[in-house]
């Protein structure tokens, strides 16, 4: 085991390693309660049944998910890097692709199995360094920004601090609503833990948050702590519906979700493999070692979640606690994926998780991921304004692919007409046109 992990290599031990994969797994173990709810538009009113996901079949899928994908991670690439479901894909699932589009979420999780198999072709192939290399850096921030400040908006609406206006179209929710003051305490407990360089910060903010809604009575008590595995029927292998109808994938509107799912996945999981593996010293001659593995696992694992009935799994950049803490190998991977599926006993406590108590988890995510502006040239007009519209038409739009579509519909003409037309890559042409295309579908 030592010397497949390459323990001596890497100086490190089983000690090291266990606590490496505890501490990621502390890190990333809200997604368990979040991603249930994202999917199943909890605390969105006024929306039919059949449009949100089951909430117990979505959280057993989530932590198989996530143990699939720290387990191939860990035995097949040997980095110390976690996967689960990732935190604006799956609002890009739930909020752009189900609520706004109209997709029923069957057909949104074959979009998921697409994007997925499209991954593992790309990583396969090779042709992974020529798709990273043809989309500009500041559009990759940008959008990363943008799902931020998507995500952010999302929760503060789940906790009632901002709502619907008749005259200004959002306004500030009554915020001596009990409720509304939970989800404000547990932003600022949860704030303060991050501050604090707390490991876990968000996880142990969500379970302070629940625990104080248990005591003023404001969220559901659960009937037990531990309890059976609920059933995935509801939502196991449901990706492959859609292939009864193929109206349904052969059209432009599924291309596009298709191609945002690819889009984010593919770029969010590269910036995380390289993040995590400087921070462990892993990368040679400037080169990743045993990166197309990394890659295809991420691949294996979003086609494996969608098949359970799950969005998009990606690599965690919370990965790097693990790694601070001493995590160097697979090994830690194991770990936390041994940890995540012991977690599908824990299903009752998933009432406790309402909107109010996993809204401070959507927000300060969101605040993590907005760092990325920092990475966009401002001081470049032609670039600013397409990387501009991209992160600032997400909220405003209640839209990820719509932001997305926006700011590469400007990018190669705020180029060209600034004379760089040779810095722009034919991919981003072809994007213009696929983009184009659906405006004039998604406006009919």
């Amino acid at each position: 085991m030592k010397k497949f992990f390459g323990f001596e290599e890497h100086g490190t031990n089983y000690r090291r390693e266990t606590i490496g994969g505890l501490t990621t797994f502390l890190s990333m173990a809200y997604i368990l309660a979040v991603n249930p709810s994202v999917l199943s538009l909890q605390g969105i009113e006024g929306i039919p049944e059949s449009m949100r996901m089951d909430m117990d079949a979505v959280f057993v899928a989530t932590a198989l998910a996530a143990f699939i994908g720290c387990l191939i991670m860990g035995l097949y690439a040997r980095y110390p890097i976690a996967l689960a479901p990732g935190m604006g894909l799956n609002a890009f699932f739930a909020f752009t692709v189900v609520l706004t589009m109209g997709i029923p979420w069957q057909t949104a999780l074959t979009g998921v199995l697409f994007s997925g198999v499209i991954f593992a072709i790309l990583t396969i192939s090779g042709l992974r360094e020529y798709v990273i290399n043809s989309i500009p850096m500041e559009m990759k921030m940008a959008v990363s920004a943008g799902i931020g400040f998507f995500i952010t908006f999302v929760g503060l609406q789940g906790a009632g601090i901002i709502v619907t206006n008749d005259a200004t179209l959002v306004g500030l929710g009554v915020l001596h609503d009990p409720k509304v003051l939970l989800a404000v305490a547990g932003l600022f407990i949860t704030a303060i833990l991050m501050a604090r360089r707390i490991p876990g910060a968000i996880f142990f903010g969500m379970i302070i948050t629940a625990i104080l809604g248990l005591l003023f009575g404001l969220v559901p008590r659960p009937e037990s702590f531990f309890g059976s595995v609920p059933s995935m029927e509801p939502t196991f292998g449901a990706a492959f519906e859609a292939f009864s109808n193929p109206s349904e994938i052969f059209n432009i509107q599924f291309l596009i979700v298709v191609l945002t799912f690819l889009f984010v996945d593919f770029f969010d999981t590269a910036g995380t493999l390289v993040g995590v593996a400087s921070q462990a010293n892993l990368i040679k001659d400037n080169k990743l070692p045993r990166g197309g593995r990394a890659l295809l696992s991420d691949s294996i694992a979003t086609i494996a979640g969608s098949i359970f009935g799950t969005s998009t799994t990606t690599s965690y950049v919370e990965s790097t606690a693990g790694v601070a803490a001493g995590a160097r190998t697979g090994f830690a991977s194991v770990v936390t994926g041994v940890l995540f599926l012991s977690a599908i006993f824990l299903s009752p406590l998933i009432v406790t998780f309402t909107s109010e108590v996993t809204a401070p988890a959507l927000i300060i995510v969101g605040a993590l991921m907005v760092s990325n502006l920092s990475k966009v040239r401002w001081d470049q007009f032609e670039v600013a304004v397409p990387a501009f519209l991209t992160m600032f038409m997400m909220p405003l739009t209640y839209s990820i692919a719509t932001g997305i579509a926006i700011g590469f519909v400007f990018y190669p003409i705020t180029m060209i007409m600034a004379g760089r037309r040779k810095e722009i890559h034919p991919i981003m042409y072809g994007l213009f046109v696929v983009f184009i295309l659906y405006f004039i579908f998604m406006t009919e």
